[in-house]
């Protein structure tokens, strides 16, 4: 059982006892989430247990600086701005709370937050698709023990024979605009309007059903680039509705546009990751004695800048091996092939052992999309590791 799923079995949502309609909001797009958590986890990472408010976060560098580059707006010091970016820090709070990955106490009209599960939290702020993958847990769980999920479950049916109607689409709107306004202190259906579709829409993606666009029921079934809350900013719309949906997921692997502010903290972010991660070596050969400074992009930035933030892509190594090993010469340009495969293999084996302990930092399909962006391949995403790695001594063999 991974870290999420115990999370969510040790916790009731249902929001008849809990009255709380803050469970979701508005602003909690996969997106918003994701840099909320990296947000929380930069400023308490040296303090882990240390209670803060919205204005600490509000205050921090790592803030001010990286929320121009994602979000694309004045920055976060402009004072006209600030009731927008209050919801943007606020409204993920209050569902990371909801969820129980933060704990919340109120104390007069101002919200103390504490990290509760460092691993979840972290899980969510290392990518968007970790926050999407955790929102869609939540938002079921949410729905499942409020008694609300069968209702969803009836849309998807529906749509899965062929006959799902906009009057369809309007039944489940209305039944979840009277839950909340009967069972919490919103009161008017505008609000509940605006947290709807954002939930929806999650639902909507990972089981191929039509959400929920300006109101209406959208044409096409929901797509994962659709959910962002800034995809018009920094991300490439230009999307054919024809195309598969095996298709539009890969394409949504490298939906970050490489030589933008916002690739660039992705990079960052995902070095920090591994940096923290491991203090020696994932390579185990005869120049891996000493402290592990250095991480190394096996397919390199300048190449490969869609692959750049992949976890899967980075490995930890010491200065010896990145210097004369991973670039021969020191030539920071040039890739060993030999040391590349060697990489692969040790990256193999951290990513194999991470899973097997339930950890939440790797996927091995990410793994496989590395490899057959970098090696241009089309290995299959349930090859065993052992497989992966058979394929890949193969495949450097005839290089």
């Amino acid at each position: 059982m991974t870290e999420i799923e115990k999370l969510l079995k040790s916790k009731n949502y249902d929001i008849r006892l809990t009255n709380d309609a803050r469970f979701m909001d508005q602003k909690c797009t996969p997106d918003v989430v994701c840099i909320i958590a990296d947000c929380v986890l930069n400023l308490r990472e040296n303090e882990p247990q240390k209670e803060f408010i919205v204005q600490d976060i509000w205050d921090s560098q790592y803030f001010i600086k990286n929320v121009k580059a994602i979000f694309n707006k004045p920055s976060a010091t402009n004072p006209t701005t600030r009731s927008e970016y209050d919801k943007f820090i606020q409204q993920p709070l209050r569902l990371l709370a909801y969820a129980g990955v933060l704990d919340i106490d109120k104390r007069g009209t101002k919200n103390y937050y504490k990290i509760a599960n460092l691993s979840v939290l972290e899980y969510i702020s290392l990518k968007d698709r970790h926050a999407y993958n955790f929102l869609y847990q939540y938002f079921v769980k949410v729905l499942s023990d409020s008694g609300l999920l069968k209702f969803f479950e009836v849309y998807k049916n529906k749509y899965e024979k062929g006959n799902l109607t906009q009057s369809d689409f309007e039944d489940l709107q209305k039944r979840f605009i009277k839950f909340i306004i009967g069972n919490t202190a919103i009161n008017g259906e505008v609000e509940v309007k605006r947290i709807y579709p954002k939930l929806l829409n999650i639902y909507a993606c990972e089981n191929n059903l039509p959400g929920s666009i300006k109101g209406r029921m959208s044409e096409n079934e929901f797509y994962y680039t659709d959910l962002m809350y800034n995809r018009k900013n920094w991300r490439d719309l230009s999307k054919d509705k024809t195309i598969s949906r095996q298709e539009a997921n890969a394409e949504s692997e490298q939906n970050v546009l490489p030589d933008t502010a916002f690739n660039a903290y992705l990079v960052q972010k995902a070095m920090n990751q591994i940096k923290k991660m491991y203090s020696e070596s994932e390579v185990k050969d005869q120049w891996a004695n000493g402290d592990a400074t250095q991480v190394h992009h096996i397919f390199p930035k300048s190449k490969f800048p869609q692959l750049a933030h992949y976890l899967e892509n980075l490995i930890k190594l010491t200065a010896t091996q990145h210097f004369t090993k991973a670039h021969p010469n020191n030539k920071t340009d040039a890739i060993n092939p030999d040391y590349q495969l060697v990489c692969l293999l040790a990256k193999s084996d951290t990513i194999e052992k991470s899973l097997k302990k339930n950890e939440l930092y790797y996927r091995k399909e990410s793994f496989i999309y590395c490899i057959n962006t970098g090696l241009e391949q089309d290995l299959k995403a349930d090859l065993t590791f052992r497989q992966i790695k058979t394929e890949l001594a193969t495949i450097y063999n005839d290089l």
